[in-house]
């Protein structure tokens, strides 16, 4: 029996992905779970593991191609005596129909499952490849590293471009004087990696470069909020005393962003019509507060990694979280869940000095918070004198279906006094 395998749907907005390489080739033995090929979503790499198991017979659609969701990509033959008939089949149809065996197997093709979980590697396959980002691959071969030589740090021992860094830094110094690595190897940190990507040539003066599948995702998403009726309302914040929190707790890994994020979530928690949506019919409120933190990534366009239920969750357990979704969001190994859960969005551009500005709503969201830069502000106090404290300035953009003005005002008031006089609680 032959059995197509069809290019999966990964998210809810996919439409189509791109094939960044085929882990198995023609001809390959594959065990049903089994990773067959990685695809290139709208937002992550992700691994594909098949539903049968037998012989990879074709390649329908090659590695770097683009295919719709649910057209088919490959044929995997259950004997390797049908291997023949499948090629014959893709020459003649481009992507046949599974044909029927035994009562017992679906006579109808089923499409390969995408996992969530990526495959542990090194993974020994007939022809013992490991598993690898497609950029950790690309830059072994620019700097002359050996992969089997080396032990992964990224989810289940996938090997990520930091450990190329790492093994380059220790065996071959002299190739890689135009970007020194600092560090010994250490696998852990793995937010180093888009420190030194693999080298790409320049872009030359009046060249076109098309969308990646996950800019157009973005171009997707921002051309759907133009369909949203939205208001802002401003606010700013003395940040006084939730600086000198975080620099307390900068040594055990809690960052500013961190701390804004479980302010914002502990305020929802008062405000729930904030993290709601407005429907067609009416107005949805989510069962958790799941907070969506834009990170700007290295080949264009943005993610939004996704601390869950962060009103729920301690500081720490949120401070842990962060800095593994952002090290796995470089190297694009989120899983769905963890980037399109978000019912409430922050946009910090504050660390670039950015005074103020207004954010885009992400659809299937209620608001989005932009936050500006913390500056040494000269203000008077309460005694009539003037004084220097530290201000930050944020803005709200709301769908105004379902919320309103004071809804906004009511929210930013309570955020703005929780992060000037109340911060420590967010550590309780």
């Amino acid at each position: 029996m032959i059995h197509e395998v069809f290019m999966p749907a990964l998210s809810s907005t996919m439409t189509e992905g791109k094939i960044v390489e085929w882990v198995k080739a023609p001809g390959d033995r594959v065990e049903k779970g089994e990773t067959v090929l990685i695809v290139e979503s709208d937002k992550a790499d992700m691994d594909v593991e098949s539903f049968y198991e037998g012989y990879l017979a074709t390649i329908i659609v090659p590695a770097g191609g683009n295919a719709p969701v649910g057209e088919a990509i490959a044929l995997i033959a259950e004997t390797e005596a049908e291997i023949e008939v499948a090629k014959q089949q893709a020459a003649g149809n481009g992507a046949p129909t599974a044909t029927a065996a035994t009562p017992a197997t679906p006579a109808a093709p089923e499409p390969v499952a995408a996992s969530a979980e990526p495959v542990a590697a090194p993974v020994a396959t007939r022809s013992d490849r490991l598993v690898a980002s497609p950029r950790a691959k690309k830059l072994a071969k620019s700097l002359g590293v050996d992969l089997a030589t080396l032990t992964g740090s990224g989810p289940h021992g996938r090997i990520v471009a930091a450990d190329v860094e790492a093994a380059a830094g220790v065996a071959s110094k002299p190739a890689i004087a135009a970007a020194p690595v600092t560090p010994v190897a250490a696998p852990t940190p793995v937010a180093t990696a888009p420190a030194a990507p693999a080298p790409t040539p320049a872009i030359a003066p009046g060249q076109f470069v098309p969308y990646s599948t996950f800019q157009q995702a973005v171009v997707r998403n921002m051309e759907a909020s133009l369909n949203v009726p939205v208001f802002r309302v401003g606010y700013t914040i003395t940040t006084d005393a939730i600086d000198r929190l975080a620099k307390q707790l900068k040594p055990k890994g809690v960052t500013i962003t961190v701390l804004l994020a479980k302010a914002v979530a502990a305020t929802l928690a008062k405000h729930p019509l904030l993290n709601a949506r407005a429907t067609e019919s009416g107005v949805q409120y989510n069962e958790a507060i799941n907070v969506a933190i834009a990170v700007a990534m290295d080949d264009g366009g943005l993610l939004t990694p996704v601390l869950g239920r962060a009103d729920q969750t301690d500081l720490y357990s949120l401070a842990r979280n962060w800095k593994d979704l952002v090290a796995r969001s470089r190297t694009k190994q989120l899983k769905p869940e963890e980037y399109s859960t978000g019912t409430f969005t922050l946009s910090n551009l504050g660390m670039f000095g950015v005074d103020r500005f207004d954010a885009i709503l992400p659809p299937g969201t209620g608001a989005i918070l932009a936050i500006g830069a913390s500056k040494p502000t000269l203000v008077a106090t309460a005694d009539g004198l003037f004084g220097v404290k530290r201000q930050m300035q944020v803005n709200l953009t709301c769908d105004h279906r379902h919320i309103y003005g004071a809804h906004a005002a009511a929210f930013l008031k309570d955020l703005a006094d929780l992060i000037e006089n109340q911060p420590e609680s967010l550590t309780l």
